[in-house]
């Protein structure tokens, strides 16, 4: 490889150490700033949005690491993603269970307000990751992970409407379903990329 070559995949690799530094951080503080209001506002749509931030920023801290890596290394982040992701929805869905029993009264405003302030910093998320979302298979399972929290908080928002018109606990519940399900359906969709890409790894070897 020549010095041009050199010097332009250490200027790559350290621009996708600086999205994923920075993505890493911002998912950090929402997990415990979301997980903590969520708590409070007994909501479990805001539970299963800080679930999938926690998961999100130890997907970033993995993915920093291998950053520069081979092919296989990245293969084996994806995956564990994938795996992280489907843990997570295991949770949710039993706290989903575990509230809709016990019986919940999330606040309606509360949900509205944090959900629209974590669509605000997804899409500073998605800034820093948008250049590198075609780049290895870890980046593309961050680039669904942020493109789905986006989902996830425009849902939620919705359904916080929908608990104030209807003085229910019911959407709230109804909207942690959903988002069970579109983290599984994250989590899959991870996993079948990673096995493509683990098909060229063996391809190779």
């Amino acid at each position: 490889m020549s010095n041009q070559s050199k010097g332009s995949a250490t200027s790559s690799e350290k621009s996708e150490q600086w999205a994923l530094a920075w993505v890493l951080a911002i998912n950090t503080a929402q997990a415990a700033i979301v997980g903590g209001l969520g708590w409070w506002a007994q909501s479990t749509g805001l539970m299963g949005s800080a679930l999938d931030n926690l998961g999100d920023a130890g997907v970033y801290a993995i993915s920093l690491f291998v950053v520069g890596r081979g092919l296989a290394a990245k293969v084996r982040v994806a995956r564990l993603s994938g795996i992280l992701l489907m843990v997570f929805a295991g949770l949710l869905l039993f706290e989903v269970g575990r509230r809709f029993f016990t019986g919940s009264d999330p606040i309606g405003p509360v949900m509205i307000a944090v959900a629209i302030a974590s669509a605000l910093t997804n899409m500073i998320c998605m800034w820093f990751l948008n250049s590198h979302r075609e780049g290895g298979v870890h980046l593309q399972a961050s680039w669904i992970f942020t493109t789905n929290d986006m989902l996830v908080n425009s849902a939620i928002a919705l359904s916080g409407l929908a608990v104030i018109l209807f003085n229910s606990p019911y959407p709230d519940l109804i909207i942690g379903l959903g988002v069970v399900v579109v983290v599984v359906r994250s989590g899959l969709e991870i996993l079948e990329k990673a096995g493509e890409a683990g098909e060229k790894v063996n391809q190779h070897d």
